[in-house]
């Protein structure tokens, strides 16, 4: 297949998938999308990904490495049904205080249902808002993530410069997100079972194929690490670096407000 990724954020902005739309017409898309799909989201995950989305997870938490004080607070965007947020809490010992904000309320209501089975309420809320217009005041968090979330954010650019405006001075930045594959072979093995499986696991499984049709998209869209990573640069993250996990086919990104 021909290189479709993106270079920088514009391209992202106008497209759903491989089709280009008009501004401001991809969140809707994207909306309709994730409605679709948040009763079997952690479900398809698991069959997506042969469940190693659950190690890429647990890495990025180790990699931040959350706080074990009291006070210590990060935003997670993008985290409607909880699986960053929840890993966080647990990690700090339950002394941080996670808020998860996304702009899609089923999602959210997924989230807040697995947070009440687990006991977490207490140290988690859930807010629906964008990414791109966030509603908090500056320098409220010590750290933001967002995992696999950002490729669907119309306006990249704009969330981060919102997560920089969030971010308490010294507070870190951390994307986990579907990337490049660096390795010959898996890249084509990856292709064709990402083109060719995930659409029908999830028509089987949902009985809908088109929503996964385009996640597989957004992702051959979304830029390389290189270009992300300059992008995170760009908005005014110091000591930006990334990791990639197995392989490529996810990739974590940090930067920090310095």
């Amino acid at each position: 297949m021909q290189d479709q990724r993106t270079t920088a954020a514009g391209g992202m902005e106008t497209s759903f998938g491989f089709r280009t739309v008009e501004p401001g017409g991809k969140q809707p898309l994207v909306n309709e999308v994730f409605h679709r799909v948040a009763n079997r989201y952690d479900l398809m995950n698991d069959l997506m990904s042969g469940g190693l989305h659950r190690l890429w997870k647990d890495a990025m938490v180790t990699w931040l490495n959350p706080s074990k004080r009291e006070g210590w607070h990060v935003l997670d965007v993008a985290g409607g049904t909880g699986d960053i947020a929840f890993r966080i809490v647990e990690a700090s010992q339950r002394n941080a205080h996670a808020t998860v904000l996304d702009i899609n309320g089923s999602m959210l209501a997924v989230g807040r249902d697995r947070a009440e089975k687990a006991g977490l309420l207490e140290y988690t809320e859930f807010v629906e808002a964008n990414a791109e217009e966030l509603p908090f005041a500056g320098e409220t968090f010590d750290a933001y993530t967002i995992a696999f979330g950002i490729r669907n954010v119309p306006r990249i650019e704009v969330a981060l410069a919102e997560a920089f405006r969030v971010l308490k001075p010294g507070g870190r930045f951390l994307c986990l997100e579907f990337s490049a594959v660096d390795m010959p072979l898996l890249d084509r093995v990856y292709e064709a079972w990402s083109f060719n499986a995930i659409p029908q696991i999830g028509k089987l499984v949902t009985g809908d194929a088109e929503p996964y049709a385009y996640l597989v998209e957004s992702i051959a869209k979304f830029p390389n690490q290189e270009n992300f990573a300059a992008m995170i640069g760009r908005s005014g993250f110091e000591r930006v670096s990334f990791r990639n996990y197995s392989g490529g086919i996810a990739t974590a990104h940090s930067g920090w407000k310095l």
